[in-house]
């Protein structure tokens, strides 16, 4: 099996491409820099093949596609600044990575008749009520600019292909890249106190179990909708904070607070992102390990002064 991976450079693609370096499994990683520019350490990228394509060129996405000629391509490129999506200067490269981008994509990938697994999120929801979402619900409702793109993705990849997986994820965060974890650990270093949202409640998703699962999927052919979030019961991001904090020895007090009171958001947030992970189990897949025991191995791996 040959594995196309997009995104290398991000957390996501740089963990499933690790899981795939490990496993001896034939890969090759794609970004749109001229080489790998993520972090080093671990396993030796230079063994791991990379090519460039710029997933705002259809040409080149089905030039570098056809060439490489994989058996599968795993999508994990995405333009997931939230807030920033919602400048008028930036929604063109959105649109262009999330919904254009992957549409290009799903075309290569009906040509060659190979499957897809697109990532998509929880956003493409409206995040409203206290059900958990559910894995074939198609009730879109986006909130803000970066779930309108990514719904726009799962609805090019389900029209396009038939041998597909959509695997929604939420609350992501992986070694290489920046994520809310890193954020909040430098700003408790020089604060005493910070406020955090307590009335949006989902899971965390911690990309390196998250490439294990996606590696496990596309030796099978369970296509379809899928979510995948670490277990341990849904929380808010007031929650996960101070459990990050007392995992990493902080004494920063953190502060509950509603999302109108933190006030400093553009976009609009899904006040609902529980996923129902029923799915995986049902079709034989082993769920993401425990939140918590995911956020003490993070941490193992981060080198916490230096961030």
């Amino acid at each position: 099996m040959k594995v196309f991976v997009t995104g290398m450079n991000g957390q996501l693609g740089y963990d499933v491409m690790n899981e795939l370096y490990a496993r001896g499994i034939d890969s090759i990683g794609s970004g749109t820099t001229e080489q790998y520019s993520g972090i080093q350490d671990g396993t030796p990228v230079n063994t791991m093949p990379y090519v460039t394509m710029d997933l705002m060129d259809a040409e080149s996405v089905d030039r570098v596609i056809t060439e490489v000629s994989p058996d599968v391509i795993i999508h994990c490129a995405a333009k997931t600044k939230v807030d920033r999506a919602e400048d008028e200067d930036y929604k063109p490269l959105v649109q262009g990575v999330n919904a254009d981008g992957t549409r290009s994509l799903a075309r290569a990938a009906k040509k060659l008749d190979i499957p897809m697994v697109y990532i998509s999120t929880d956003y493409v929801f409206d995040g409203q009520g206290t059900e958990p979402w559910k894995e074939d619900c198609t009730d879109y409702a986006p909130l803000n600019f970066y779930g309108k793109t990514k719904m726009e993705g799962e609805l090019a990849v389900a029209e396009l292909l038939e041998k597909f997986f959509i695997v929604r994820i939420a609350w992501v965060f992986g070694k290489n890249g920046n994520n809310f974890i890193k954020t909040m650990l430098r700003v408790g270093k020089t604060h005493e106190e910070v406020r955090v949202v307590n009335d949006q409640i989902g899971t965390p998703t911690y990309t390196k179990d998250l490439a294990r699962l996606l590696v496990d999927m596309i030796g099978t052919d369970k296509y379809g909708y899928y979510h995948a979030t670490n277990e341990g019961g849904y929380i808010s991001w007031y929650d996960f904070t101070k459990e990050f904090y007392r995992q990493a020895g902080y004494k920063t007090r953190v502060i509950p607070v509603t999302t109108e009171e933190y006030g400093l958001s553009k976009a609009a947030r899904p006040r609902n992102s529980r996923l129902n992970k029923s799915k995986l189990v049902e079709n034989g897949f082993e769920p993401l390990p425990d939140w918590k025991d995911a956020v003490k191995r993070y941490l193992e791996e981060l080198d916490i002064d230096s961030l």
